[in-house]
């Protein structure tokens, strides 16, 4: 499977197309437009989420609930687009609506994009680096974690530390209606006494005119041993896992179960003990490794840990230099959101699961739900006879 995206932050709107996803599967608006409500929430966000109300259009590839096994189009409108209409018209204009923005942003892709596509007008490059492109990412995992659905395997998230306040419940061992418990907070914090110190922090940021970032944590439940491959670097799922999620706006690092802190600790210390019961097959005492092991699930659930940068557009702008007159003056700023950590968990969920479900269908193979459904019976009884 793969899946292109295209669209501006204040254009008409952002649109992807999938590709590769069998026929048969029950999906619908209301599926998709669920997921695209929860990125939208979270303590932190800023003004565009009051103007935006994100619903997908489904343009191709699902006919009366179904999927059709050709590609599927999704679109999500932008609201705001009525206000940036003459700034972001696709059609030549003689008189240049709106100011070309000059001004940089520190940790933004701004001054890399300018410099590697000769853009003057830098609003070219921010309008599609945007983390706006994600709305539509949400909207494909959203149909990924449908497919996952029916083979009984969930996606969950929650943030485990938001700025310098981490949640006491840093490691769950109960993950069921972990996504539930988790939206009901406002940071996404399990933990209550860390949520409200957690929203404290981000309205002294606000008063600051800073930003705040943080980690967040998914865990995959429900995935057979198998998935991705030893065989070649670009199949390993783990690697998979880490290239989809560093390609999110702002993530500067992630792991794998107790990545970095095993780095820290003996072997012994480290590995997961095999043990086996009749029944049940092979299983994993702990679960350090994160489920994944040679690049391949093993059975365990899969626990993946984001790191993700504060926001790089700041009401109180660093310094910069303007790219025409190269005087020192400070960055651009444009409306943003304080912190957008508790958004980012949701689409971690999205992008894992169209990770999985690749993997998933790769492994398995099949045009149809029933006959995808069919061989991977036949695979649980391999399993279960090792």
């Amino acid at each position: 499977m793969r899946f292109l995206t295209a669209g501006e932050s204040h254009g008409k709107g952002t649109i992807v197309i999938l590709e590769g996803f069998p026929a048969g599967l029950g999906v619908t608006r209301e599926d998709i437009d669920f997921e695209l409500s929860r990125r939208q929430k979270g303590y932190g966000r800023g003004g565009r989420m009051l103007i935006e109300k994100d619903q997908v259009e489904i343009l191709s590839g699902i006919r009366k609930g179904i999927t059709l096994g050709s590609p599927i189009t999704l679109f999500v409108k932008n609201s705001d687009y009525v206000n940036w209409e003459k700034i972001m018209t696709p059609d030549p204009m003689e008189d240049k609506a709106g100011n070309p923005l000059s001004r940089p942003r520190p940790g933004h892709a701004d001054l890399p994009g300018g410099q590697k596509y000769d853009h003057r007008d830098l609003r070219n490059i921010l309008e599609r680096a945007s983390a706006r492109e994600t709305t539509v990412r949400v909207a494909a995992g959203a149909v990924a974690m449908k497919f996952l659905k029916a083979f009984k395997i969930s996606v969950e998230s929650h943030v485990i530390q938001l700025g310098s306040i981490s949640s006491k419940a840093d490691r769950i061992s109960n993950i069921e209606d972990l996504n539930k418990k988790a939206d009901q907070s406002p940071v996404r914090m399990l933990d209550k006494t860390s949520e409200k110190l957690a929203m404290a922090q981000i309205d002294k940021a606000k008063e600051k005119g800073d930003t705040l970032g943080g980690i967040f944590e998914v865990i995959i439940s429900g995935v057979p041993a198998g998935l991705g491959s030893h065989v070649q670097w670009d199949r390993k799922l783990d690697g998979r896992f880490a290239q989809s999620l560093m390609s999110m706006q702002a993530v500067k690092g992630v792991e794998i179960g107790k990545g970095f802190k095993n780095a820290t600790l003996f072997g012994s210390e480290v590995h997961d003990e095999i043990g086996y019961r009749k029944g049940k097959g092979f299983f994993h005492y702990t679960n350090r490794s994160g489920g994944i092991e040679g690049g391949m699930s093993n059975g365990e659930p899969i626990v993946v840990r984001v790191a993700k940068k504060p926001i790089s557009t700041l009401k109180k702008p660093l310094r910069s230099v303007d790219i025409n007159t190269k005087k020192v003056i400070k960055a651009a700023y444009e409306r943003s959101d304080v912190c957008a950590l508790p958004a980012a968990s949701v689409i971690g969920e999205s992008i894992c699961a169209w990770v999985v479900a690749d993997a998933f269908l790769e492994k398995m193979g099949g045009d149809f739900m029933g006959e995808i459904q069919k061989r991977y019976r036949l695979y649980l009884e391999h399993l279960n006879n090792y």
